[in-house]
């Protein structure tokens, strides 16, 4: 079996995700998808599954064995039980916009060993944007260096957040984002959560909150982290789950308004 250099997994993972970008942008094209609610709440298309498949073959040919969790074909592995191998993988991130004709989708490909992410490319078709990272190597967006913006205050941040798809769900979250709106610049929801901590990485976003799932965030925390923005949780992460794939309340922010952010949620919800 091959040994890859760090470089070489980025590279490789770069060189997937835009097959797969190119893949949506044809299937947009060809407006002939199909689409149906998953668990009743979620939207799916038969492109998420395709683009599934695609990456997942292509992980394969490459690093044949490696582990895969992935939200269409395999979502309920390696979470407990993570690989000392394992690729987290989005192959739409932002379904509802991809079915809208919206411009904010991505592909999503993070790649975690021991529990640490090491790996991370979230490619954007319809914006033109490829942002990468590797542990040790920087932050990138098409190729360019990147790094968080120097926000210092609340009132100076804008802030990128979410809302879960179960609508019962959503009533708890009211008085965090009521005092986003309250102390904070102004509150972007543009509904692709790996963009919005890319966005976080490269200073167009000066914070992101939110509850996700593994596959929506990994990449883009790797990448955040290498720009220099600081990541963590509002909430103890469990002892037998790596923090690199807890995504319960996740905050990611530009260096100087972390602290700031994080006790401003926490007292909001407590």
């Amino acid at each position: 079996m091959a040994v890859y250099t760090l470089e070489a997994r980025l590279a490789l993972a770069i060189e997937i995700a835009e097959e797969a970008g190119q893949m949506i942008r044809n299937a947009r094209e060809q407006k002939g998808f199909s689409q149906r609610l998953k668990g009743g709440v979620e939207l799916v298309t038969d492109v998420d599954i395709a683009v599934d498949t695609l990456i997942s073959q292509r992980l394969e040919e490459h690093f044949p064995g490696e582990a895969r969790l992935s939200e269409e074909l395999s979502p309920e592995e390696a979470l407990h039980n993570p690989a000392e191998q394992l690729w987290v993988v989005d192959p739409i991130d932002g379904t509802v916009n991809f079915a809208q004709g919206l411009r904010h989708v991505a592909v999503s490909i993070g790649w975690i060993e021991q529990g640490v992410g090491k790996v991370g490319v979230v490619h954007a078709p319809f914006l033109n944007d490829t942002f990468s990272a590797a542990q040790g190597l920087g932050a990138f967006c098409n190729q360019q260096p990147i790094t968080p913006s120097v926000a210092d205050s609340l009132e100076s941040t804008l802030v990128g957040t979410g809302f879960p798809y179960d609508k019962t769900a959503r009533k708890h979250l009211l008085r965090r984002l009521e005092a986003t709106l309250t102390h904070c610049q102004d509150v972007r929801r543009n509904g692709s959560a790996a963009l919005d901590i890319c966005d976080v990485a490269c200073g167009r976003l000066d914070a992101y909150y939110e509850t996700v799932s593994p596959w929506d965030f990994v990449a883009g925390w790797v990448i955040a982290r290498e720009a220099g923005a600081r990541v963590g949780h509002l909430v103890d992460v469990p002892a037998d789950i790596p923090a690199d794939l807890f995504p319960e309340q996740l905050l990611v922010t530009a260096p100087k308004v972390y602290d700031a952010m994080a006790t401003m949620l926490v007292e909001a919800s407590s």
